[in-house]
C-alpha cells in the first residue's frame, strides 16, 4: 500500500532535481496498486524551490531548533494580541538573531548536500522563516519538513487581533452642544492609546532591524563569495604555472624527438645508398 503522507515526507527530503522523477515513480506505483486517490495526491505534490528545499532541510536537521522557532512565533503573536510592548521588543530582537542564524545554518546544510545557496536564495530562506513565525499553518508543514511552497511574505503580525480589553479606548459620549458666542475650532482627534502606539513602534523597529540584518547578511555572503573566487583564482594561477611548466617540458621533448627523427632518417638514407 502506498501512503501519500509518507511519500511526501520522502520526496521533500530529496534534492530539487531529484524530486520530479521520484514523485512520478511513486504516483505510477500508486496507480498500479489501484490507489487512484493516493496517486492523485502524490502527482499533485509541487516541486520545491531551492529556498523551500533548504528551509525543509533545516527543519529536518535540527528538530529542537525548529520547535524553538515555533515557540518564538507563538510568543510574538501573543505579544501582538495583548499589545505587550516590552515582550514584543524582547521577542523581536530574538527573532532577528534566530532567523539570521538559522538562515546561515540552512546555507551550510545546503552546501553539505552539494547545493550552493546564493545571497538571494538565503534571503528567501529568511523570508520563509519570518512567514513561519506568523503563519501557524505554514509552521506546521515546515516543522515536519514538508513545506511545498514559500508562504506569503509576512509583514509584522497585522492579522493578529488584539485580545478583548486591549483594543483602543472607546470615545466618550458626545455632549449636548452649548451656545457659544463664537464657533470653536474642531477638536483634535483623540490620540491612539499608548499601548497601541508602542506596539506599532516596536513593529516598525522590528522591520528596520530586519532590513539591517538582511543588508549585513548580503554583505557577508558577498564577502564569502569574493573569498571563494579569490581562492579559486589562486588555485587556477597555480594550476596554470604547473601546466605552463609541463608544456615547456613537452616542447623540449618534442624538439629533441624531431632532432632524433632527422638523424635517424639521415642515417637510413646513407645506409640505403651503400
Amino acid at each position: 500500500m502506498v501512503d501519500a503522507d509518507a511519500v511526501a515526507a520522502e520526496l521533500y527530503g530529496l534534492r530539487p532535481e531529484e524530486f520530479t522523477a521520484a514523485r512520478d515513480a511513486h504516483a505510477a506505483a500508486a496507480r498500479k496498486a489501484g490507489q487512484r486517490a493516493e496517486a492523485k495526491r502524490i502527482a499533485a505534490l509541487r516541486k520545491p524551490t531551492l529556498a523551500v528545499w533548504a528551509a525543509n532541510r533545516l527543519a529536518r536537521a535540527d528538530v529542537d531548533q525548529a520547535q524553538h522557532l515555533l515557540e518564538l512565533g507563538r510568543g510574538l503573536r501573543e505579544a501582538h494580541r495583548t499589545l505587550s510592548g516590552e515582550d514584543l521588543r524582547k521577542l523581536s530582537h530574538q527573532q532577528h538573531v534566530v532567523v539570521a542564524a538559522m538562515a546561515g545554518e540552512a546555507r551550510r546544510l545546503a552546501g553539505e548536500a552539494g547545493q550552493d545557496l546564493s545571497a538571494g536564495v538565503q534571503r528567501e530562506v529568511e523570508q520563509i522563516l519570518r512567514s513561519v513565525l506568523a503563519d501557524p499553518e505554514a509552521a506546521n508543514a515546515w516543522v515536519r519538513g514538508v513545506l511545498e511552497k514559500a508562504p506569503p511574505p509576512a509583514v509584522g503580525f497585522a492579522e493578529v487581533a488584539p485580545a478583548p480589553g486591549t483594543a483602543p479606548r472607546p470615545q466618550q459620549p458626545e455632549r449636548e452642544p452649548q451656545p457659544q458666542p463664537h464657533p470653536e475650532p474642531e477638536p483634535d482627534p483623540e490620540p491612539e492609546p499608548e499601548d497601541t502606539q508602542e506596539a506599532e513602534a516596536e513593529e516598525a523597529l522590528a522591520l528596520a532591524e530586519t532590513e539591517r540584518e538582511r543588508a549585513l547578511a548580503e554583505l557577508g555572503a558577498l564577502d564569502e563569495q569574493i573569498a571563494r573566487l579569490e581562492e579559486r583564482l589562486d588555485g587556477a594561477r597555480g594550476e596554470r604555472e604547473r601546466l605552463a611548466a609541463a608544456a615547456e617540458a613537452a616542447e623540449r621533448g618534442h624538439q629533441e624527438a624531431v632532432r632524433k627523427a632527422k638523424r635517424a632518417r639521415t642515417a637510413a638514407r646513407k645506409t640505403r645508398r651503400r
